[in-house]
Formats: C-alpha cells, sequence, structure tokens
C-alpha cells in the first residue's frame, strides 16, 4: 500500500476535477508527489518508467486545464499514461499494472471513460483526435481533443497523414508534441534534426509564458509567433507545422507548471482552429538512474527505488532476440551484401549486435514499418541481402507493403518476426498472433518457424542463402529450452521438416517454438502407453507434403500445434489434406491455435493456458481425437497448466 502521509495533495485527488482549483504551488507539489508514486508503483511491477516520468509535470498541467472525460485527452502509443492513471480513479489499483487481471500498461477504453481511446502502437493520437473533434463538430457530447504525441511518434507516416488532414480542415484541435529527444532507442531521421534546430537555444519559458500573458489582445497566432522567436533566437517565420495550418507555440519547458499552465490556459482559450504546443521534456525526469539511461529505463523489470537495480533472473539459455542478432551477424561477417532494416527498435531486435560491428550497414528508420519494408525492398531489388527485422504486431503496420512491394515483385527480402505468439504483460496490443496467415498467404512467401534457439541458427542462415524471392522467420520473445547450440549453422531445405521423436498412436505436428509444450504433452501420454511422433514442421510454406503423409498413414491422430491464430499453419494443412482426399480416410485430425479472440494480459504460460495451448490442453486433445477418457486432474499436476 501507498504511504498517502506522504502525498497530501495526491491524497486529494480522486478524479481530474479535484484539481482545477490548485495554484501553482499545489499543482507542482502534487506533480512532485506523482512522480514519486510512479517512481514506487512501477518498482513494485515493472513497466514503462522514463516515459511516464517524463510527462508528470505535463498530465498534471492537462487534467487541471482541460475538462476530461468530456475533453478527450489521447496519449500516443500510450506507455507514458501511468501518471494520467493514478490521477483518474485508478490510483488503488496501480498496484496490478500489467498483471493478470489487473490495469492495463496502455489507455484502454473498456479501463475508464478518462481512456477515451486505446492505444500501444504508436502515432495514432492525431487521426482519433480529428475524429473526436469532426463528432463534436457534428454535434456529439464531446469536447475539445487533445493528442499527445512524441517526437519519435511523430516520425511515423500516419502522424504526417493526420497533420496534413488536421491542418486542411482548419478545426479547433490541439496536439502536443512532447519532444524528450528519445524515444525506445535514440531518435534518428530528418525530424528530429528539425526539432533540434527549433530547441536551440532554449530560452527561459517563464519569459515566454508572461509574454503571451501580456499579450492578450493579439491574436493567438501572433502570440505564437512571438514566443518562437523569444525561444528560438530566430525571426518569427513559419515554422513546417504553420506551413501544414497550425499554429505552434513553442518550445515551452515541460517541466514547469508556470510556464505549461499559462501556455495551455492561453491556447484553451483562444485558440479556433488546430494548434500545436511544442513542449521540452526529459525522459526518466526526477529519477537518476531514468535520466541518466532513458534507454535502459524505457522499459523496466521490478527494481530497488534507492539503487535503481533492476531484478535480474539467471535464465538457463540465452533470448531468441540475442540469438538472432549474434547469428546475423555472423552471417554479415561473410557476406558483405548483408544488410538490416528496423523500424525504432535495434535493440529490441537483436540488431544491435550487428550494429556495433558493422554499423554502415544497419539502418534505423524510425517508427516507420510501411517504409521500412519498401526500403528493404528497394536495396534486395539493387542486389542487397537486406533483413528487415520488426516485431509480429508491428508488422502488421507495413502489410500492403509486404504484398505489394515485396511479394508481388518477388523481391528476396528475409522478414525476421520477432516477439511471434504472446508476449506477456504487454498483452493483446503486442502480441504476436497473425503473422503467419497473413504472409503465408502470400504467393512465393516461404514462412518458417524455429522450434528452439538452434533451429533459429540455421534458420537464419537459410534466410541469408535464399535469393529466390521473400522468406520470413518467425521466433517468440524470451528465453530458448537450453538446447546444444550447433557449432556452424546450417542452410535448410526449403519446405522440409523434421522428426524430432518416434511414436505409434498419436502424431504430433508442431509449428515453431511451442515444441517444448508438444514434449511436454507427449511424456504425459507416454506415461499411460501412448507412445507419440513428433514432429517439428519448420515450414508453414512450402508444407513438407511428405511429412504430412507419413503422419497421416502411420497414426490414429495427428494434432497440428502453433503460437499463432486461426488461418495459420493448421489451415494451410487442413487445406492440402482436403485438396488431397485424406480427410475422410486418414488418421483423425485436430488443429491447435490461439482461440479466437485477444488474449489479456498475463504470463505467457497463463496466456497460452487461457488461449488453450498448455501442454494439458495439448495431451487432453490427443486423448479427445482417439476417443478416450481426458486424464484424471490429479495426474496432470505436472504439467503447466
Amino acid at each position: 500500500m501507498t504511504d498517502t502521509t506522504k502525498t497530501p495533495h495526491l491524497d486529494r485527488v480522486a478524479g481530474p476535477a479535484d484539481m482545477r482549483d490548485f495554484d501553482l504551488s499545489e499543482l507542482t507539489a502534487l506533480a512532485d508527489e506523482l512522480r514519486q508514486e510512479t517512481i514506487e508503483t512501477v518498482s513494485r511491477t515493472g513497466g514503462h518508467l522514463g516515459s511516464s516520468l517524463g510527462v508528470v509535470e505535463l498530465t498534471v498541467a492537462l487534467h487541471a486545464v482541460f475538462r476530461a472525460p468530456f475533453d478527450k485527452l489521447i496519449w500516443d502509443v500510450a506507455h507514458q499514461c501511468y501518471p494520467h492513471k493514478i490521477l483518474t480513479g485508478r490510483r488503488h489499483l496501480m498496484h496490478t499494472l500489467r498483471q493478470e487481471g489487473g490495469l492495463s500498461g496502455f489507455t484502454k477504453r473498456t479501463e475508464s471513460v478518462f481512456d477515451p481511446f486505446g492505444a500501444a502502437h504508436s502515432s495514432t493520437s492525431i487521426s482519433a483526435a480529428l475524429g473526436f473533434t469532426i463528432g463534436r463538430d457534428m454535434g456529439q457530447p464531446t469536447g475539445d481533443a487533445i493528442a499527445v504525441i512524441g517526437d519519435g511518434s511523430i516520425t511515423a507516416g500516419m502522424a504526417y497523414e493526420a497533420l496534413n488532414n488536421a491542418g486542411a480542415e482548419g478545426r479547433r484541435l490541439f496536439v502536443i508534441l512532447n519532444d524528450n529527444d528519445m524515444s525506445i532507442a535514440p531518435p534518428v531521421g530528418a525530424m528530429n534534426s528539425y526539432l533540434n534546430r527549433l530547441n536551440a537555444p532554449h530560452a527561459s519559458l517563464s519569459e515566454v509564458a508572461q509574454g503571451f500573458m501580456s499579450a492578450l489582445p493579439q491574436s493567438l497566432r501572433e502570440q505564437a509567433l512571438a514566443a518562437r522567436a523569444r525561444a528560438c533566437g530566430g525571426p518569427p517565420d513559419a515554422t513546417m507545422f504553420e506551413h501544414l495550418g497550425f499554429t505552434y507555440i513553442g518550445p515551452i519547458d515541460g517541466h514547469s507548471m508556470t510556464d505549461l499552465m499559462a501556455t495551455l490556459r492561453m491556447a484553451r482559450d483562444r485558440a479556433e482552429g488546430p494548434v500545436l504546443i511544442h513542449v521540452r521534456t526529459v525522459k526518466g525526469k526526477g529519477y537518476a538512474p531514468a535520466e541518466a539511461s532513458g534507454c535502459c529505463y524505457h522499459g523496466v523489470s521490478k527494481f530497488d527505488v534507492a539503487t535503481g537495480a533492476q531484478a535480474q533472473s539467471k535464465p538457463n539459455a540465452p533470448s531468441y532476440t540475442g540469438v538472432f542478432g549474434r547469428a546475423l551477424t555472423d552471417a554479415a561477417a561473410r557476406d558483405p551484401n548483408i544488410v538490416a532494416v528496423t523500424a525504432a527498435m535495434p535493440g529490441g531486435t537483436g540488431l544491435d549486435i550487428m550494429q556495433k560491428r558493422f554499423p554502415r550497414r544497419v539502418f534505423d528508420v524510425g517508427i516507420a514499418e510501411q517504409h521500412a519494408v519498401t526500403f528493404a525492398a528497394g536495396m534486395a531489388a539493387s542486389g542487397l541481402k537486406p533483413f528487415c527485422a520488426i516485431y509480429s504486431t508491428f508488422l502488421q503496420r507495413g502489410y500492403d507493403q509486404v504484398v505489394h512491394d515485396v511479394a508481388l515483385q518477388g523481391l528476396p527480402v528475409r522478414f525476421a518476426i520477432d516477439r511471434a505468439g504472446l508476449v506477456g504483460a504487454d498483452g493483446a496490443t503486442h502480441a504476436g498472433a497473425f503473422d503467419v496467415g497473413f504472409m503465408a498467404n502470400l504467393p512465393g512467401m516461404v514462412v518458417m518457424a524455429a522450434g528452439d534457439e538452434a533451429e533459429l541458427v540455421h534458420m537464419t542462415e537459410t534466410c541469408a542463402a535464399y535469393d529466390d524471392g521473400p522468406i520470413a522467420l518467425r521466433y517468440p520473445r524470451g528465453n530458448g529450452v537450453g538446447v546444444t547450440m550447433p557449432e556452424r549453422p546450417e542452410v535448410l531445405e526449403i519446405g522440409k521438416g523434421r522428426i524430432v521423436a518416434e511414436g505409434e498412436h498419436v502424431a504430433f505436428l508442431s509449428f515453431g517454438a511451442h515444441l517444448a509444450e508438444v514434449r511436454l504433452a507427449a511424456e504425459a501420454l507416454a506415461a499411460r502407453g501412448i507412445t507419440c511422433t513428433i514432429a517439428d514442421a519448420r515450414f508453414a510454406k512450402p508444407l513438407d507434403h511428405a511429412l504430412i503423409d507419413q503422419l497421416m498413414r502411420h497414426h490414429q491422430a495427428v494434432i497440428t500445434v502453433e503460437q499463432g491464430a486461426q488461418g495459420g499453419f493448421g489451415a494451410h494443412v487442413l487445406h492440402y489434406l482436403a485438396n488431397s482426399g485424406q480427410l475422410q480416410t486418414g488418421a483423425a485430425l485436430r488443429t491447435m491455435t490461439l482461440a479466437d479472440r485477444f488474449i489479456e494480459q498475463a504470463s505467457p504460460e497463463v496466456m497460452y493456458a487461457q488461449a488453450g495451448l498448455s501442454a494439458r490442453d495439448i495431451a487432453a486433445t490427443a486423448l479427445q481425437a482417439l476417443g478416450l477418457e481426458a486424464f484424471p486432474a490429479q495426474s496432470l499436476s505436472g504439467l503447466r497448466a
């Protein structure tokens, strides 16, 4: 429980309305208490710390000035929304953050009326805010819309599309550009350079705020230009945002309550069209370990508040991401044509390993998955061998480019799909559930999934050697299973699986990293006298027809298992068996996929159990296919449920 004797101002806030009569000194004190409570909360739960600490004063000011939930406060990505949650009636639930049955780590419409639009992927806030604005102007019961977007998120194409549309509409709308010069990774691109030019030299914004107040008779645009002149030391010429139709205000100090309150009140009272307020903040503000290491404290595990030391597990196997990064770096050392592309996630995809050794051959394009895919396609067309490394959940954002710019042209882009399957505390928004379905249905696309970390090494080498068209490799978040790693990688035969165990009664055809759960299920069945063949399909496309035929001929039941949604690997197997006439004449067939719903946050083990893919579920499905009774519950106590 939080020690509320240390939070006298925060204790008075049951909701945003309670703070609207606070004076500046009270709001400043409230921000200090809110920052400390955020630190203490995340130290116990883990989560997105640096981004939340950077917007504490901004969060307080926005809720003090605007009238949420009537006014719609929309956080882009929303990994910075923990202070917002504390101020909007969820303080007593913060200990459940990102845990099973608890608060989401992002904004979520079903969680609170103060979360008008759900988020977790970047660059959606301005589009959503404009939608609320149109609704307001067409008579819907909603007030102003305020989008808070970071300097990383504003690099994405969708943000520019929304700015362009909002500027043309000319409607009253507020965009807060939260510029902390840091997203998940160090910022890249021309936009970052442009914002730095606007930021320097950074003047005292107390003077700017006073200028706003003294200039009340002037138009908001004139005030904004004057503010920019004082802040940037240059002439009051138009910024790119003004060319897009916005009134530009800033940059202002995002940790000065005086500046924030004066600016937001002025904008609220005077704005007639779209306004962009450029706010400078420090990621991790107020907590020295987070300020000193913005990347490492973007997302944290549980940590010691006094030292900043994060809890460290001792894995008995390397992470899949690290295995891929090292395997790709080794391949790049042998082949100078190998290059790599990431969309603002060099560390998250393992490309930071290659980046350190071959910095001129790794390209971070910012939060721009569409561009990343087509950029890789262009490099492939030039004769290079590009690896496009993107999380499964984010590759969805570049799907048209995968179809039109890669698959249609048969270009040999290698897609490294990290975070395939369920990912734990980030929940449904980050689940890699759909990539098998949307990749394997493309003509000419090869789709692989690693059954373990050794297979990932071989598949990375296979991608490097494959030049006949696009190829995709998927692997999960987290650590491998502890298999012996190969001394040298092998190039796998395209479309050929492998038998890893032989039995008589049931055949499991596993695709991807759920192979370990299949092994556990087979052990439980063996204890009942049911022997199992375990096959690692390796490929969802092309399928190993000979392997499937063999399993169907020699077993009473065949069960496909995958860490993906319906319409993926199992569907391709069913399609083949139907067309080859084996559905009625061969073994009993079952397909095991994720349940047809979004799976909420929990540990990955719990999430897979909720999805019906635990070892217990796999064993029970085998028994059902054989027409046998289920195991007594006590006999399954050793299996993960």
